[in-house]
């Protein structure tokens, strides 16, 4: 069969697009066998995990009403706490997104007159209401708790300024330190588990009634560890990102001490009750099997981030993290000249959707972020990165932010559409 005629033909995709996809397809095929590598060594040990706790049929089953004796969720629990190496852990279907579990997480671990230091620089936009940020918090925030907070930015480098953070923990009413290992809305690269390790270290040696608390979005499966291997009190992430494996339906996980662990139980229902309720009629089929995905999923998604980066870097783009860079989290980042290019690329991303393909979006104003947000999400599961996705803050430098793929072909067909339909709008140009 002629692939090329089809693709041209069929697809619409342009002769010149095509084999300029191809082109570059052989400058990052070297770089995949480590992501393969690596898959594997996850994939073992989450294969290792399932059958030490025995895992069968009657852990998929639902529950209704309090939930006691919940044997899927309660399995479910050991399960992470063993694949992210912490003492204990808690995966729940009713935190409704990673947000969801970090404010549940600072409300648990933080307490009126106490500060709250988030070492990489400003959090995500939607952790900024949930801290109080703005000049008119909203009600129920931190600071409508008399909870205090303050940041210390990165380094030039990118690197976590460790020897501020080692003055300000002098101020003893310091109680939790946050770090985000992703991105964000910004530029910096991702922090990867080592330098997140290391720092807790040194934390640790200064404070150790200190609690660290890591957003570890986008961040698992990505390297050999994460950071709840390196001594984080509580590591928390969304199940509609990469430990949900595109099946998860929602959801998102906390693993880290027990202590810590415990405090978050009450407040994830209430004191007295705590883990041993909770009940979820659905069943859980789709949380284990989503986590057993995990490893190739996420490996797809960092091969699609690398073809991406390397496409728009050749063209002359400015891409975060450069495509030869080491990686710790699946999010592709490039910079574009103008609001425009950065809604035609979102647009065409939309238009290589699996789901809502003929929907097209326009920035809007999206509870929680502070400017105009443009989303492409056609998936699956409503909203789940793990899927292709773009999204951007549309304001300058005009940066999208591209994650997921559950396959590599699909972002491979994507790409193929979007520079496609960006060569004939004249934002691209290819030579040949």
């Amino acid at each position: 069969m002629n692939y090329h005629n089809y693709y041209v033909n069929q697809i619409e995709i342009d002769p010149k697009v095509l084999n300029y996809i191809h082109e570059v397809q052989e400058d990052v095929l070297p770089y995949f066998n480590k992501i393969a590598e690596r898959a594997e060594y996850h994939q073992a040990r989450i294969l290792d995990v399932f059958a030490r706790h025995r895992i069968s049929q009657r852990h998929f089953i639902g529950t209704s009403g309090y939930g006691y004796g919940d044997e899927g969720r309660d399995a479910l629990d050991l399960v992470f706490r063993d694949v992210f190496g912490g003492e204990d852990a808690l995966v729940r279907p009713q935190w409704v997104s990673g947000t969801h579990v970090i404010s549940d997480s600072l409300f648990a671990l933080l307490r009126p007159g106490s500060t709250l230091l988030s070492i990489s620089g400003e959090p995500y936009d939607t952790l900024h209401d949930v801290i109080g940020k703005k000049n008119d918090p909203l009600s129920g925030s931190l600071k409508d708790w008399n909870v205090n907070y303050r940041q210390i930015d990165l380094t030039g480098e990118g690197n976590i300024n460790i020897e501020t953070v080692k003055k300000e923990l002098q101020d003893p009413t310091i109680k939790v330190v946050f770090i985000q290992r992703s991105k964000g809305y910004s530029t910096r690269k991702s922090l990867t588990s080592e330098e997140i390790g290391n720092t807790i270290d040194q934390i640790k040696r200064i404070r150790s009634d200190v609690y660290v608390l890591v957003d570890n979005c986008y961040g698992e499966f990505t390297e050999d560890m994460e950071p709840s291997n390196a001594g984080a009190d509580l590591v928390v992430g969304s199940l509609i990102k990469n430990p949900g494996g595109g099946l998860a339906s929602t959801g998102a996980y906390a693993v880290g001490t027990r202590k810590a662990i415990e405090q978050l139980s009450n407040r994830l229902t209430s004191p007295g009750i705590g883990r041993d309720v909770g009940a979820f009629p659905s069943g859980y089929v789709n949380f284990y099997q989503g986590l057993f995905m995990a490893p190739h999923i996420v490996a797809e998604a960092l091969k699609g981030a690398l073809l991406v980066g390397r496409i728009f870097d050749k063209l002359g783009y400015d891409t975060y993290p450069h495509w030869t860079e080491r990686r710790s989290d699946i999010i592709q980042s490039i910079a574009f000249r103008s609001s425009d290019e950065l809604i035609s690329f979102c647009q065409a991303v939309q238009s290589a959707s699996p789901v809502e393909g003929h929907v097209v979006p326009y920035p809007w104003e999206m509870p929680g972020y502070d400017h105009p947000v443009i989303m492409a999400a056609g998936t699956f599961i409503q909203g789940a990165s793990i899927e292709l996705s773009a999204d951007a803050p549309v304001k300058e430098p005009y940066t999208a932010f591209l994650q997921g793929g559950l396959t590599y072909a699909h972002v491979k067909l994507a790409m193929m559409k979007v520079i496609t339909r960006m060569k004939k709008e004249g934002y691209i140009q290819l030579s040949g």
